[in-house]
């Protein structure tokens, strides 16, 4: 596993078996520093101070590594001793993030497989222990194909969308948060997409939020894009209607943190909106996500729990001080305002024009504004 391909872009996650390191998101676009993960307490803090990318399939990603890094050290008296530990890591990490749900079903996936190890006769506990860990592994090698797939199909959707009419200068697109390598194991999803139609000279420009509170986009995406060179600019999140208005916008594509069975999706604050201007603009909002990140357990949005975090996300704000060049964070806010600070909002279906996977395209029902997704198209 130490020699594996991880990606061709900027890589949020460096991996060999004994070995985790992160890139420090919460430094970025300043100082691109990577903090060894040693433990699962370290990557439970990494997920929860978002210096992992919040509520992406790095998330799920990261976790499961963190638990493989700590059971290569490891030793365990029998299968029963193993799955214990196993149960209660697993239980930790999932108090990381609330919202994400490609955390939740990995950590599934883990609690099923070691369960099955315990009435597995053939398997001895350090086969079942290695078992474990190649599992963890591969989440890695699967998320950048995965990312890739999401790429292909999303870039060809566009394309049969407009036809040559609007290829022939390249395609502009408006996109929100952060959803490319550093959100995943690689290549990404709604930036995957993007980076696909650049790729094959169908990409014109690219426009990123800011994406307050956090600045993922100023910080993170805005840094990707500038990496790779692709052609991109900034602007505040309370800038979008203006530009859809004013600039000739192709489309709006965004990640999601969780997609329910009838499409309703969870993502960064400021989705929603983007979303409703989308609509009243004509132009199509696609959302780009592995299929992990849809719970068929639930029906709608409504159902979705949205983490609401500390308000001082809000009132405060990292920077470099270009005298020292040390980053300072600055209070911007009255003292004694109330702050409310949700994390994500959840943007109806019907605002949705297509829902982009690795196994494909889905749009609504016809004459429906819901999808319909089920597990067994995946």
């Amino acid at each position: 596993m130490g020699g594996i391909v991880q990606s061709e872009t900027l890589l949020a996650i460096k991996y060999s078996r004994g070995s985790l390191e992160i890139l420090n998101q919460l430094l970025l676009p300043f100082q691109p520093v990577y903090d060894k993960i040693t433990t699962v307490d370290d990557g439970h803090d990494a997920i929860r101070t978002m210096r992992v990318r919040g509520g992406a399939p790095a998330i799920a990603v990261v976790a499961s590594l963190s638990l493989a890094i700590e059971l290569n050290v490891k030793s365990f008296v029998n299968k029963a001793e193993l799955n214990q530990f196993v149960k209660e890591k697993l239980s930790y990490l999932k108090t990381s993030r609330p919202t994400a749900v490609d955390l939740f079903n990995t950590i599934g996936k883990l609690l099923s497989l070691s369960e099955n190890f315990l009435n597995d006769t053939v398997l001895n506990v350090e086969k079942s222990k290695l078992k474990l860990i190649e599992f963890c592994e591969a989440m890695l090698q699967t998320d950048v194909e995965n990312n890739k797939n999401i790429g292909s199909f999303g870039s060809e959707f566009l394309k049969n969308y407009y036809k040559s009419s609007s290829l022939s200068e390249g395609l502009t697109i408006l996109t929100h948060c952060n959803t490319g390598s550093l959100a995943t194991a690689g290549w990404g999803t709604a930036l995957g997409i993007i980076r696909s139609l650049n790729e094959a000279k169908n990409l014109s420009h690219v426009y990123c939020t800011e994406t307050r509170p956090y600045n993922q986009g100023g910080r993170l995406t805005a840094y990707e894009l500038v990496y790779e060179k692709i052609p991109s600019t900034l602007i505040c999140d309370s800038m979008a209607s203006a530009l859809l208005k004013t600039k000739n916008v192709n489309a709006i594509i965004v990640g999601a943190d969780r997609v329910c069975a009838n499409g309703d999706t969870a993502n960064k604050i400021g989705t929603y909106q983007l979303a409703i201007t989308a609509k009243y603009h004509g132009i199509p909002f696609l959302v780009a996500a592995p299929s992990t990140s849809i719970d068929f357990s639930l029906e709608n949005g409504s159902l979705i729990p949205i983490e609401v975090r500390n308000g001082s996300e809000v009132s405060k704000i990292k920077g470099l001080d270009e005298g020292d060049g040390k980053l300072r964070t600055l209070k911007i806010s009255a003292d004694g305002i109330n702050i409310w600070n949700p994390g994500f909002d959840v943007t109806p279906a019907d605002l949705i024009s297509a829902i982009v996977t690795e196994k494909g395209v889905f749009e609504k029902l016809k004459d429906k504004n819901v999808f319909n997704l089920k597990k067994e198209y995946f």
